[in-house]
């Protein structure tokens, strides 16, 4: 195969990344509408599906931080993607066949970061812990890298999906009391439609920038090692002398999230929806709202937060308002060991491929 060539299978396989990353997080954004019966399945799905597309489009922030502010550029081939969206893949079937809510974004990061220092000859110094990086435009100085896009929010968001998704549930209690269920029932299941947008809309700007991010930083390194020299004038397209978000990453991305989306995630949907909490349309909305909002905050941050992180736990914060034995501790538990095993076990076996490709010499 053609480096060329190659280069393309790996852009085909952060696309089937982004496609299952959208049958495997579509329960984020249509679990609590479903599960409040104020859509039907196929309603739900094909709404999400659209407010995925949406929201994929409108930034680039979080995608920059995963094609450039995570690892060193310069040890990164296209080997090393193969290698780190195939561990995602695997690991995103696996959970979306036991029904687990695992992340798909720290599916990805951990896969990359595995990869990268393989690539690397297992110098550490590929990975980019905390660096401290200037705005070429403003000049305002932030911190980039693996503590304070990663590691930092990984902890932080679920603490508050919890609790601001207790906090909204709790007012939303104080205003309804006066209320009879039937009519809370009927202005939050018309409402729900909107927050369960939101929702879609904010999981498309969340994890649609993350394949935009590795499919750019494929085309860079594919560039940088003159893998693309003699590149034929049709694929032009893919010459990137610089690292950039070009259009035409954005919407491919875009598409293959909206239609993994599409296909819907059925088993994750019983997890998030029926078994970890019973939810009513005023708990939907109060959950949708919180998980949203908390993604639309990091999205403009560049943090790659997990929307299975932000919604779930935003459920969960949803159940504990109304009293904590409402939920699933045993699920809980279930899921929080899915959530801390995600990017050891995607670095290890991204790590194994690739040392395994240099043994083969199948390296580039």
């Amino acid at each position: 195969m053609t480096l060329i060539g190659f280069l393309l299978l790996v852009c085909l396989i952060v696309l089937i990344f982004d496609y299952t990353n959208g049958f495997h997080d579509a329960a984020n954004a249509i679990a609590t509408v479903v599960a409040t019966r104020v859509l039907t399945a196929r309603q739900a799905v094909v709404l999400a599906a659209a407010m995925n597309l949406l929201g994929a489009l409108c930034g680039t922030a979080v995608a920059k931080t995963i094609g450039a502010g995570l690892v060193d550029t310069q040890y990164i081939t296209t080997m090393t993607i193969l290698c780190a969206m195939i561990s995602g893949i695997a690991w995103n079937i696996l959970t979306w066949y036991y029904g687990f809510p695992s992340s798909s974004s720290h599916a990805l990061i951990g896969g990359l970061l595995g990869a990268a220092l393989a690539s690397a000859h297992n110098h550490w110094g590929v990975i980019q812990w905390n660096v401290a990086k200037a705005d070429p435009k403003t000049g305002h100085v932030a911190m980039d890298g693996l503590y304070p896009k990663v590691i930092v929010p990984m902890f932080g968001s679920p603490i508050a999906g919890f609790v601001v998704g207790m906090i909204v549930m709790g007012i939303l209690y104080a205003i309804i009391r006066s209320m009879t269920p039937k009519m809370v029932d009927r202005v939050f299941g018309r409402l729900q439609i909107v927050s369960a947008s939101y929702m879609g809309w904010a999981h498309g700007l969340a994890d649609g920038q993350k394949t935009m991010g590795v499919m750019a930083l494929a085309c860079y390194a594919a560039t940088k090692h003159g893998d693309l020299n003699n590149l034929p004038s049709w694929l032009s397209f893919l010459h990137t002398p610089d690292f950039q978000i070009k259009t035409w990453v954005k919407f491919v991305c875009a598409l293959a999230l909206a239609m993994g989306t599409y296909i819907g995630g059925w088993r994750i949907i019983q997890t998030l929806g029926r078994k970890l909490v019973h939810l009513r349309p005023v708990h939907g909305f109060a959950a949708e709202v919180t998980g949203a909002s908390l993604l639309l905050t990091t999205g403009r941050l560049g943090m790659p937060v997990s929307t299975t992180h932000a919604i779930s736990t935003a459920i969960m914060g949803v159940g504990a308002a109304r009293r904590f034995s409402a939920l699933n501790w045993t699920l809980i538990e279930r899921i929080l060991w899915t959530w801390v095993l995600t990017i050891p076990a995607t670095g290890v076996m991204a790590y194994l491929m690739v040392q395994a490709a240099r043994v083969l010499g199948c390296t580039n």
